[in-house]
């Protein structure tokens, strides 16, 4: 029997093993599935692996079993340690994956982790990217995400059809790190946006202004952003399910305000939003969408949240 178009292309495309399958990895691996690539995925939800599964990919036992015959691995997982976790020790990445594989990390770590996974990496002859993302699970479903990447250029290159079925803007931000020290940026933009959000809708609610109509009118002039976009429903609605978790922020702002630190960078507004996000978790809505910063200013300004 002849082979279809279908599986010829198949045949062409790497083979991928995905490791972690939360809120972003799940949706991500699924638009590779869909594009025709063969992911075999690891996690330690057995809800996650099924879905996995029903979407026509392959749940793999452990990590071992996930890798050995990977082409690229892909790890999105919520931060340092459990990339660490997952690619150190016996039954780690490192020491199951072939000579030759290609190791991307999509999660949100320091840079430091980064440069030093790509160095461990390398003594076992497998390439290492960083290529972490922005644009939330929103992003991650619609498959519009900006993805960030640290690397040499020839992994990137190698990199690129795998990084265009997931995202829209894919950029080669430079060495092993540099991924991470732009998404840093990123999530430090991120935040004090919505913390300027949610001092807005306090400001225009307590004004008893009409909050649809001026959200409407403020997204389309220079006020307008992303952030306002993709959280205005979000702060209409008072709806903090999370997309991308209080605690996860928490975590993205001691990067970025650590790594600010060992450059000398000043960073007076962010360090401000960094507490208010602290202090949101403080109060127990660290796993809230960080939208819920709006809580913080509610309760700064008199309410009962």
């Amino acid at each position: 029997m002849s082979s279809s178009p279908a599986d010829s292309a198949r045949q062409d495309r790497p083979s991928i093993a995905w490791i972690g399958l939360g809120i972003m990895g799940s949706p991500m691996s699924e638009n590779l599935i869909k594009a025709g690539y063969d992911v075999t995925g690891f996690t330690l939800e057995q809800d996650k692996l099924d879905r996995l599964a029903a979407a026509g990919g392959t749940a793999a036992g452990s990590i071992a079993e996930a890798v050995r015959d990977a082409d690229v691995i892909i790890t999105m997982v919520p931060a340092s340690p459990q990339v660490e976790a997952v690619a150190y020790g016996p039954d780690g990445i490192l020491e199951n994956a072939r000579p030759g594989a290609l190791l991307i990390d999509m999660s949100s770590i320091t840079p430091g982790t980064s440069v030093e996974l790509a160095r461990a990496a390398a003594a076992r002859g497998i390439r290492v990217l960083d290529a972490p993302v922005s644009g939330g699970e929103a992003g991650a479903v619609e498959a519009v995400l900006s993805i960030m990447v640290g690397g040499e250029q020839a992994d990137f290159d190698t990199a690129r059809p795998v990084f265009e079925t997931l995202g829209r803007t894919v950029v080669r931000c430079g060495p092993h790190g540099s991924g991470q020290t732009v998404k840093a940026a990123n999530q430090l933009i991120v935040a004090v946006n919505i913390q300027a959000c949610a001092e807005a809708v306090v400001f225009l609610e307590k004004s008893g202004v009409d909050l649809t109509a001026a959200l409407d009118v403020l997204a389309g002039g220079l006020a307008g952003s992303t952030v306002l976009t993709r959280k205005r429903d979000n702060f209409l609605g008072r709806d903090f399910r999370p997309g991308f978790r209080i605690d996860l922020h928490h975590k993205d702002m001691g990067i970025v305000t650590d790594a600010a630190r060992a450059v000398g960078a000043a960073l007076p507004v962010g360090a401000v939003v960094a507490q208010l996000v602290a202090s949101l978790r403080a109060q127990g809505d660290g796993g809230l969408d960080h939208s819920a910063l709006l809580r913080a200013v509610e309760r700064l300004s008199g309410a009962q949240v």
